[in-house]
């Protein structure tokens, strides 16, 4: 790692970050972060050096960065303390609000990443929390066989339907996991809810052809789902139903059913009380 000539090493590359009115601070902290995972041992002055310069950037980069970070840092052996504590107590502090803007965040950062950094948020995901998720009981196997019975017959109406049931999440969501087209979303799903690797393989191939029809994708997609834990699926399921019961505002959401009623009600009372004056 080199050195940079001022007298305060990480007052001089923050200067350098933030000149001329770009922040690049994200970058240079992914960046210092990757040339120190890249040696398997260093000398005490080089370790000083990169915990000053990250615990200075932490605070000041998104939430994104942050995890691929935790990430990045998950696999080092050699990880400083100071900077692994920093990024959990960073993504644990805070009020409830801030805690329920943060599973948003992470909620919305997963559907909208690319496959790798899916995976990366995925395997890693005990390192942005400190307390893990509560075993999820495995589903019951009709609605398993009823899953699989939708993939087969290429119905993803009826696998949304089932899977909204299954993982207690709302209707947008369960057809937004069923429709995603890299298909982590129903590892995940498959993982959290106890099923069998060989039953979701046969999902993959039918339910999206976009998924069905690459056998690499298929395989990666395997792949994850013998590398990703059941902690972190379960941890992932909890944010996605935490985020669901949130949305749920009855006052605000009157069931459609309930409101066509009504309206139909209101819309014939004056005809009806017509009728019957005459």
């Amino acid at each position: 790692m080199v050195k940079p000539s001022a007298s305060n090493p990480l007052d001089s590359l923050v200067d350098l970050a933030c000149r001329d009115g770009v922040d690049v601070r994200p970058t240079l902290l992914r960046v210092v972060t990757d040339l120190y995972v890249q040696k398997p041992n260093h000398s005490t002055e080089e370790e000083t050096q990169f915990v000053e310069l990250a615990l200075g950037l932490i605070e000041a980069v998104d939430h994104q960065t942050r995890i691929v970070i935790s990430a990045t840092l998950a696999g080092y052996p050699g990880a400083p303390a100071a900077v692994l504590e920093k990024l959990a107590g960073l993504a644990t502090a805070g009020a409830d609000a801030r805690i329920e803007a943060g599973q948003n965040d992470l909620t919305n950062l997963f559907f909208s990443a690319p496959p790798d950094e899916r995976r990366l948020i995925l395997v890693n995901l005990d390192v942005a929390v400190s307390n893990p998720a509560r075993r999820v009981m495995p589903v019951a196997s009709e609605l398993i066989r009823r899953l699989e019975s939708a993939a087969f017959n290429r119905n993803p109406g009826e696998f949304s339907r089932v899977l909204e049931r299954a993982l207690g999440v709302d209707r947008d969501l369960a057809e937004k996991i069923t429709a995603d087209e890299h298909g982590e979303p129903i590892v995940v799903a498959a993982r959290a809810i106890g099923m069998k690797l060989e039953v979701l393989q046969r999902i993959l191939l039918f339910l999206n052809p976009v998924i069905g029809q690459s056998a690499q994708r298929v395989y990666k997609l395997r792949h994850l789902f013998e590398e990703l834990s059941a902690e972190s699926a379960e941890y992932m399921l909890t944010i996605w139903q935490t985020t669901a019961q949130r949305d749920e505002r009855p006052s605000l959401r009157p069931n459609p059913k309930s409101t066509a009623r009504h309206v139909v009600e209101t819309n014939a009372r004056p005809v009806r009380f017509k009728i019957n004056e005459r």
